[in-house]
């Protein structure tokens, strides 16, 4: 007579009982088509800043990224579309976030204005990113819907930002009653100069004694200075430690 064997019990199997709660893992295809459309913005970025907008092919934007060029549509139905992901990826978005910062920001508009801009544009200008300042410049006079899609999405939500910040300050009696938009030029164009710098003149093997970081720092402190009626009352903390 055969012997009765008796199943041993579930856990005698597991030696790990964490085993049991484990998320399930995501098949490696699943992963790949997530990150897909990032590597395609990263890819494109890349090409036209190298290339410029004009010259860069589609298929090369594709095979930069590892996909064809017909997966490449799936995502963006033309080079145009790609180009907009690109500068809302890449801009409109850190616009956004500094606008949610700002609205819930409750010290001086000194230091709200010191912490955007110097943290923001200070890690802008350390990232690819810096180069769609290049790729715009260079390129939207020749695509007018990139133009109007360029103001409408990073200019006008940016210069509106800064603007209502600026106000802000001469509301409190902390900044001087200045034009709020020569005030909001003074700010950024140096900063997207810097940008342009860093991939052009800057690309150069040459020595141009020039820190991108410490020039926006520097370059923030100047005008706010000039700004405030008590200059060291907008040498305030950042946002981030003021929160």
């Amino acid at each position: 007579m055969a012997p009765v064997l008796t199943p041993e019990p579930a856990s005698s199997y597991i030696t790990d009982r964490s085993v049991i709660n484990m998320p399930p893992v995501e098949p490696s295809h699943r992963r790949r088509k997530q990150a897909r459309p990032q590597e395609l913005l990263d890819a494109a970025l890349a090409l036209f800043v190298e290339k410029g907008f004009a010259a860069t092919r589609a298929e090369e934007v594709a095979a930069r990224a590892g996909v064809s060029k017909g997966t490449l549509y799936l995502y963006y139905p033309s080079k145009e579309e790609l180009l907009k992901a690109v500068i809302s990826h890449n801009l409109s978005d850190r616009i956004a976030e500094g606008a949610a910062l700002a609205a819930g920001f409750e010290g001086s508009a000194g230091a709200l204005l010191r912490g955007i801009l110097i943290e923001w544009w200070g890690n802008l200008y350390d990232s690819p990113a810096a180069g769609v300042f290049k790729l715009v410049i260079t390129e939207v006079r020749n695509f007018p819907d990139i133009a109007h899609y360029y103001a409408s999405q990073v200019i006008e939500p940016a210069h509106q930002l800064l603007g209502d910040i600026v106000r802000r300050g001469i509301a409190a009696g902390e900044f001087r009653a200045v034009d709020v938009d020569n005030a909001v030029h003074s700010l950024i164009l140096p900063m997207v100069m810097i940008c342009l710098h860093r991939h052009s003149l800057g690309a150069c093997p040459l020595d141009w004694h020039l820190d991108g970081r410490q020039f926006i720092a520097q370059h923030v402190h100047l005008v706010l200075d000039g700004l405030c009626v008590h200059p060291l009352a907008g040498a305030a903390a950042s946002p981030a430690a003021s929160r």
